[in-house]
């Protein structure tokens, strides 16, 4: 029951937030750019006023699907922040680029998540039917031993996981500072479409963080529940 509330008040708070996150995205699309520019163009010379020449600025489907691929050196915007001139796509734009600058620029926190994505792939897929596969050994076939070692090494791979999730919080809100240090040094946007931007990136940031917190509370439910049953 209480894996069960657990997973309920995470899902909550993590529906509540981003729900926040699409209406303050919503509102800030109807917020047009004084400058008249695209995503697109923004994000082109955010990258060339960092003396940055060799990333693609690439299209991509959906919505709230923006990203920075350093293994091909893209930023991808999705079609309506690519497109659109308004506070909104200013925000998600300069955003992917201050990653782009991150890996232009050796970050650490950047270098040092990058290096944990391929056990993070691995560990998402297996750790919880590890950790729940080695209680139930415990519990019904009398080899303790077994199942204790099994959900451990389930449990190691979460914490991989979360280590990951808190590694990840750095390198969204440094992106995001450096984003609206660029938009603000450069009078790119008007005080009014500056304010946009930065509440818009505060609550991308915040769905990081619901997450960040919700693998850590998952990490010490686990935990407990192994070393509870191993006492």
């Amino acid at each position: 029951m209480g894996f069960y509330i657990l997973i309920g008040i995470i899902s909550l708070v993590s529906w509540l937030v981003s729900n926040k996150l699409k209406s303050k995205f919503k509102y800030y699309s109807t917020v047009q750019l004084r400058n008249g520019l695209s995503g697109r163009e923004i994000a082109e010379k955010m990258l060339h006023d960092n003396g940055i020449f060799d990333v693609k600025i690439i299209s991509t489907p959906g919505q709230l699907t923006d990203h920075y691929n350093p293994l091909n050196k893209t930023v991808n915007l999705s079609e309506s922040v690519y497109a659109e001139r308004n506070a909104a796509s200013a925000a998600v734009a300069a955003h992917e680029v201050g990653h782009a600058v991150q890996h232009a620029q050796a970050y650490e926190w950047l270098t040092m998540r990058s290096k944990l994505v391929p056990a993070v792939n691995v560990s998402s897929k297996f750790s919880q039917w590890l950790v729940i596969g080695g209680i139930l050994i415990s519990a019904f076939s009398g080899n303790s031993g077994i199942g204790f070692t099994i959900a451990i090494a389930g449990l190691a791979m979460m914490a991989v996981a979360t280590i990951f999730s808190f590694i990840t919080l750095p390198v969204e809100y440094d992106a995001s500072n450096r984003a609206l240090a660029w938009l603000k040094t450069n009078n790119m946007l008007t005080e009014a479409e500056q304010d946009g931007a930065k509440d818009s990136l505060k609550w991308a940031a915040r769905t990081y963080l619901v997450s960040a917190l919700g693998s850590l509370a998952m990490l010490l439910y686990w935990g407990m529940q192994i070393l509870g049953n191993r006492d």
